[in-house]
This record gives C-alpha cells, sequence and structure tokens, in this order.
C-alpha cells in the first residue's frame, strides 16, 4: 500500500510562531472575540473563512463530522442553514447537542465552540433561502441529502426536473429545509505557540448568563 511513512507524517510539523494570545487581549463577550478573529480572517483573503466542522452523534453514540457554512453570528449564537432531513438534521433531532470548530490554518488559530442546538423560526429560514442563487434554491428541492443515489446523471436529471416545475415562478421554501442555532455553552479560542505551548483560552457560560474566562494547558 503506497502512502506517506510515519516519518513523512512527522516532518509535516508546523512550529507556530506568529503571535500569542493573552487574557488582556480578549473582549469580555466571546461573540464579540469571535467576530473579530472571523473579521480578521476574512481580511486575510482565506477560503470560505466561515466554513465550520459541524460534530454530531446519532443514535448509536457514533460522533460524525462535516464542514458547513456559518450564515449568522449574534448574539443568540451559530446559525447555518441545511436540509434537516439528511443525517446530520436526524442526529441533531435525536440529540441536539453539538460542537463546532474553525480552523485558520494562516492565521495559526482554531475556535472551539460546544452548545445546544435548535432550528431557527420558518421566517427567518424563508429569508436566508430566498436570499441564496435560484440555482442553490433548486438544489434544496432535487437533492435528498444524505439518502443514496444510483449515479451522478440521477441527481442531474432531479435538478432538471425541479428547475422545469418552478422555471421561472417564485422557489418555495422546502418543508424540509431550513437553518439550526447552536446556544454556545463554551467557546475556547486556540493560538498556536512554539514547541506546543499553544494558548488555549475558554469561555463557559453561567447560569447567570455571564462568561468565565480560564486558560487552559495545550
Amino acid at each position: 500500500m503506497s502512502g506517506l511513512s510515519p516519518a513523512q507524517l512527522a516532518a509535516l510539523r508546523q512550529d507556530y510562531a506568529q503571535r500569542g494570545l493573552r487574557r488582556s487581549e480578549l473582549d469580555p463577550y466571546p461573540i464579540k472575540q469571535f467576530n473579530d478573529w472571523l473579521a480578521e480572517a476574512v481580511e486575510q483573503q482565506l477560503i470560505e473563512p466561515n466554513g465550520m466542522t459541524l460534530a454530531t452523534v446519532d443514535a448509536d453514540g457514533q460522533p460524525w463530522t462535516r464542514t458547513v457554512l456559518l450564515k449568522i453570528c449574534d448574539e443568540r449564537g451559530f446559525t447555518f442553514f441545511t436540509n434537516y432531513d439528511g443525517a446530520k438534521g436526524l442526529h441533531l433531532a435525536a440529540s441536539p447537542r453539538a460542537a463546532l470548530t474553525f480552523w485558520w490554518g494562516a492565521l495559526e488559530r482554531q475556535v472551539n465552540i460546544t452548545g445546544l442546538v435548535a432550528k431557527t423560526t420558518v421566517e427567518e429560514s424563508d429569508a436566508y433561502f430566498h436570499s441564496r442563487p435560484v440555482t442553490s434554491q433548486i438544489g434544496a428541492w432535487a437533492s435528498a441529502q444524505s439518502e443514496i443515489v444510483e449515479n451522478r446523471e440521477q441527481l442531474e436529471r432531479q435538478f432538471e426536473m425541479a428547475l422545469a416545475k418552478y422555471g421561472d415562478k417564485e422557489i418555495p421554501l422546502p418543508a424540509h429545509w431550513g437553518g439550526y442555532r447552536l446556544v454556545p455553552q463554551t467557546i475556547e479560542f486556540w493560538q498556536g505557540r512554539r514547541s506546543r505551548l499553544h494558548d488555549r483560552l475558554r469561555y463557559t457560560r453561567q447560569a447567570d448568563g455571564s462568561w468565565l474566562l480560564e486558560r487552559l494547558s495545550p
């Protein structure tokens, strides 16, 4: 079997040295701090800096991950949109807890978030759905997310059928499509440092809604 050897994999190691992260540099409000870091990633022109790894757990306790796109981040939490009937939707219906990871390698940074997840309102889902390109709206009708499809041609036929059905009409919001909002319980900011002595500072939401900020060992 070909592939990289353990020595080759070990040689990929990076010793992060761009900057450090001190408690005094962080905003008291983690959502504000996150948006500051996201803005910096955008300014650096990173590819899809709003891409985040979403972790959910199925009925057997098996964790699953995939990358989704953050669409709204405000004081309510982190919002993304998807097919409710897909695997992630089924997982969240049974266990409405999830974790998110943002990785910005060029900045030697990541943000790790945990919390409870709930659906957005239909009105919010509808507003976002109709802000999407028409082809993306059609795609939401054409694809039965996570279900087995015979081949690529079948998927493309389904897209063409949906396109013909709606034509120039306004495309309705599918009942199976909408948003989820993760309400954070913890938000950890990670900055790479030399010798693997990374800076990790974690906010934890308290019972009164305030945030406790603590430094973690790397």
